[in-house]
């Protein structure tokens, strides 16, 4: 991959609403450098090339996703089938399939051309007469997973998708599950937020690890 032809700026620049830069492109290398760097793009109305670091910032603890009795016992029955990286362009096709989206067809492409590098993973959640009944999907740096989004067409099989994902991370050595800002389906499966100087702390460190999420 060629080196980033950008700088992004120090993350501690970033506007309360956590904004820090906006232009440059989407190629491969700019999205792995800001990754690195604690960053991703968020397109918002008609600017797509915008590029921001929240403070705070989510993450979703590997040892502290919260499973409800409800939905330990739909993971019991086994209604669902859960894959990594088996349909990573129909996962973003259905993240982005609603009225309201921030995935436009630029960010799509962008991030299917991520993941035949290697870089973005899909987990899908199958129902059992074989559609797709939900999942999610995100970019893997070393021991860094940024979750991008996640979608469902069945009752909980986005949530199945976050099991499938942190029971997967937790067995390959991912340290860190960031999930960028804080929603209250988030904090209900677990997520919590620290301080942008700790994440950067953690991020550093994670992305220099050696962790292949998938074969």
């Amino acid at each position: 991959m060629a080196p980033c032809r950008f700088e992004f700026p120090d993350p501690a620049r970033a506007d309360p609403e956590g904004l820090l830069a906006e232009g440059g492109d989407l190629e491969p290398s700019t999205l792995i450098a800001a990754y690195r760097a604690g960053i991703f793009p968020w397109p918002y109305e008609d600017q797509e090339l915008l590029w921001w670091s929240p403070d705070p910032r989510a993450i979703l603890p590997l040892d502290g996703l919260h499973v409800s009795r409800s939905l330990a016992r739909r993971l019991r029955q086994g209604r669902f089938r859960v894959t990594l990286n088996a349909a990573f362009a129909d996962v973003i096709a259905g993240c982005a399939d609603r009225e309201d989206t921030w995935i436009t067809p630029t960010l799509r492409a962008a991030y299917v051309r991520l993941h035949r590098l290697g870089w973005a993973h899909s987990v899908e959640v199958w129902a059992a007469d074989g559609t797709l009944a939900g999942g999610l999907y995100g970019v893997a740096v070393g021991a860094l997973f940024s979750a991008e989004s996640m979608f469902h067409r069945a009752r909980d099989a986005s949530k199945v998708a976050l099991v499938g994902l942190v029971a997967h991370a937790r067995r390959v050595g991912v340290t860190v599950l960031d999930v960028q800002v804080p929603s209250p389906h988030l904090t209900s499966l677990g997520a919590s937020t620290i301080p942008r100087r700790d994440y950067l702390a953690r991020v550093r460190e994670a992305v220099t690890r050696a962790v292949r999420v998938a074969p």
